[in-house]
């Protein structure tokens, strides 16, 4: 197998994030973002980790773009830190951030490298977090000038977009289960920021239409195929549930479905009830260019009573003797493809683009290379995947590798490393892994 396999129109590219890559968090007059503030109580990250240099991407952006382009890839996604366009989240703008990601998409054009921006990847402004955040019915008014300061300052050089970096990821880590910034918990902080961010994904999506011409829209989701741990109803009732909140949640409303519906499940009617007065269905619904998807592990879920709301607890892969990676997250390419067959089956998308897939594996650096087959051979599996799924007529345009070097890794700090570069923290010098090396010849 090799790209040309996936014909001469397929689009191929990595992805970083701001949050984890950049650093730079008080520089150049950026503001405090949520994650600046949750990694500064050190209990919360592994290893006590900060964000405060995390790669140095903010000045070392020349070299890793060269590294993208040596490893033969066309397209590079990143995303636009929120705080650093608008350092209190509304308000004044940052006219050094601004020109910050001018230098980055100049460079990437110079470069022949095609930038995909992402609007949100997770780092809300700490300031609008003080107001609620994504709880906060302004956030919408707030995420809406976001957008317009960058469709017109990029407009004219960036023609892809990605609106929402997996709004179930940051919807439930940090609103409900409080494991990631901003750490809240419970229901009455979950069910107003889904509303709030199924409806930023659409908002997002018309403000860039109106301002950007050819403008390519997109937004991700994270998904996984999610299987019953047995036949017995209670447990295929589980998956069901996690179902729904795993891969129908905002995909379902951004189609023009609204919210999903089920009468097993008492959480869709709080869902329900939380908006009713709301007539939302329209303005949830946006005819996106396309859907990025995002996966990397499949769930199996048995009934547990003992858990609230959903009343399913994960059966984890290594208790089941499956492969896992350094995460502990079981390696199952046919469930990539099968997600990627179901979010095509739905009707109403036009694309999939994968915008995120890859594994952390536990990487030794001996005598300067990095010999990480196991990241090969995901890699290999997970590609094949997508190549059946394409035969069989599923409209996939392109693929990024997550990710392009070592990062902050949210709540585990930088000890899972996903890199197709290898990162030392203390010297920030770069090492190609075999992998990306592999992924240069498959390029090529």
């Amino acid at each position: 197998m090799t790209a040309k396999d996936f014909g001469k129109n397929f689009k191929w590219g990595v992805a970083i994030a701001a949050a984890q890559n950049e650093g730079a968090t008080d520089v150049d007059g950026k503001g405090k973002s949520i994650w600046d503030s949750f990694t500064q109580n050190g209990s919360k990250i592994k290893g006590a980790a900060k964000l405060t240099t995390a790669c140095d991407f903010y000045h070392r952006y020349k070299d890793d773009l060269l590294l993208v382009k040596a490893l033969g890839f066309s397209l590079f996604r990143f995303s636009i830190s929120w705080a650093r366009i608008l350092p209190d989240g509304t308000g004044k703008i940052n006219k050094e951030g601004i020109n910050f990601y001018h230098r980055v998409i100049d460079e990437c054009l110079k470069l022949g490298l095609i930038p995909y921006v992402t609007l949100y990847h997770w780092d809300l402004p700490q300031e609008l977090e003080n107001k609620g955040g994504w709880t906060n019915y302004f956030i919408n008014k707030w995420f809406s000038r976001f957008v317009t300061i960058c469709a017109e300052a990029y407009g004219s050089k960036v023609k892809h977009w990605i609106i929402l970096n997996e709004p179930f990821g940051f919807t439930t880590l940090g609103y409900m289960l409080g494991k990631h910034a901003p750490g809240k918990k419970g229901l009455g902080n979950f069910l107003p920021a889904i509303h709030h961010a199924a409806l930023a994904q659409a908002e997002g999506g018309r403000i860039i239409r109106k301002l950007v011409e050819e403008a390519h829209i997109g937004t991700t989701f994270s998904c996984s195929q999610v299987i019953p741990y047995s036949d017995k109803k209670e447990d295929l009732a589980a998956a069901n549930r996690i179902d729904i909140l795993m891969n129908r949640l905002f995909i379902e409303p951004a189609l023009g479905k609204g919210y999903p519906v089920d009468d097993s499940f008492k959480f869709l009617e709080k869902l329900q009830l939380h908006n009713k007065t709301w007539k939302y269905t329209e303005r949830l619904h946006f005819d996106f260019d396309f859907i990025g998807l995002q996966y990397y592990f499949p769930v199996v879920v048995k009934h547990n009573s003992y858990i609230p709301i959903i009343q399913a607890t994960e059966v984890k892969a290594t208790v089941r003797k499956m492969p896992v990676t350094a995460m502990g997250w079981e390696i199952n390419a046919d469930s990539f493809y099968r997600t990627i067959k179901k979010i095509w089956l739905y009707g109403g998308v036009k694309e999939i683009l994968i915008t995120e897939n890859g594994a952390a594996f536990k990487d030794e650096l001996k005598n300067g290379i990095i010999d990480d087959r196991a990241r090969i051979n995901y890699f290999n599996q997970h590609l094949q995947a997508m190549l059946k799924a394409k035969k069989e007529g599923v409209n996939i345009k392109g693929y990024f590798a997550w990710t392009l070097m070592d990062n902050f890794e949210w709540s585990e700090g930088y000890h899972p490393r996903f890199g197709l570069v290898h990162v030392d923290l203390k010297t920030q010098l770069r090492t190609i892994k075999n992998s990306g090396y592999w992924w240069r010849d498959f390029l090529q």
